[in-house]
C-alpha cells in the first residue's frame, strides 16, 4: 500500500471504531479530506487510494487545481469549508458540490441569486460561531434562528450546521452543543471535527468530519 492509502486506511479505522462506540454505522460518515495548500501531485496518491470527497478553504485556490483533477476522476465531491466571500458566490456555487460556509445574510442572498442562476443549489452547511469567538467566522447561536428563516424565504435548502470549536479546549462540548442546535432545527448533517478531533466529533454525532494533516501526513 502506498503511505496515502495506509493514511486513509488508519482515519477509516479510526472513525469505524468511534461509530462502533455511539452504536453509529461509519457509512453513515462522510469523511472529507482538506486539500488546501496541496498541489495537485499530492492530492492523486489520495484518489488513487479511494477518497472522493476532497475540502478547500478559497474559491481562486480550488479553481486553479480541481478543474483538472476531476476531469480525471468525474466522481470527485468537492466542499468549500473556509469563508466565502459574497462576490465569490457564482463562482463557488459552480464549483463546489457543498458549502459549509453559509455565516450571514449577505452571503444568503449572494448565493441565492448564484443558485438560481446556475439552475442548480450546492448542499449547504450554515456555521455557526460555536465558541462566540471574534476572530473567527460564523454565525452566532443567537442570529441562527433568523439565518435559517432568511435562508428558507430565500429558496436555499440548509441541509445541516457547521462548526469549529475553540482550540486547545475540550471540543465535546462544543460538538454537543452544534449536535443540539441542529436536532432544534431539524437539520439532519453536522460538519464537525478535524485531525485532532474528528473521533470525538463521531461519537457526538457528526455527519461529515473535515480532516488534513491525518490524511495527508504533517508538512
Amino acid at each position: 500500500m502506498s503511505d496515502a492509502a495506509n493514511r486513509l486506511a488508519q482515519v477509516q479505522a479510526a472513525i469505524a471504531d468511534a461509530a462502533k462506540r455511539a452504536q453509529r454505522r461509519a457509512g453513515d460518515i462522510c469523511l472529507i479530506a482538506v486539500s488546501k495548500t496541496h498541489e495537485a501531485d499530492a492530492i492523486r496518491p489520495l484518489i488513487a487510494a479511494g477518497q472522493r470527497h476532497f475540502g478547500e478553504n478559497r474559491v481562486q485556490e480550488a479553481e486553479g487545481k480541481w478543474p483538472t483533477l476531476r476531469a480525471e476522476t468525474p466522481d470527485v465531491v468537492l466542499h468549500l469549508i473556509g469563508q466565502l466571500q459574497s462576490n465569490k458566490a457564482e463562482e463557488a456555487v459552480g464549483l463546489f458540490d457543498a458549502i459549509h460556509s453559509v455565516d450571514r445574510s449577505s452571503l444568503v442572498q449572494a448565493l441565492a441569486r448564484a443558485c438560481d442562476k446556475a439552475g442548480k443549489q450546492p448542499q449547504l452547511f450554515v456555521q455557526v460561531n460555536i465558541g462566540d469567538e471574534e476572530q473567527k467566522g460564523g454565525c452566532a447561536v443567537r442570529d441562527l434562528p433568523a439565518l435559517l428563516t432568511e435562508a428558507k424565504d430565500a429558496g436555499l435548502e440548509i441541509a445541516g450546521l457547521m462548526a469549529i470549536p475553540p482550540a486547545d479546549i475540550e471540543p465535546a462540548p462544543y460538538f454537543a452543543l452544534l449536535d443540539e442546535l441542529a436536532e432544534r432545527h431539524a437539520l439532519p448533517l453536522r460538519s464537525m471535527g478535524m485531525s485532532g478531533d474528528y473521533e470525538t466529533a463521531v461519537t457526538m454525532g457528526a455527519t461529515h468530519v473535515r480532516v488534513g494533516t491525518a490524511l495527508f501526513g504533517s508538512r
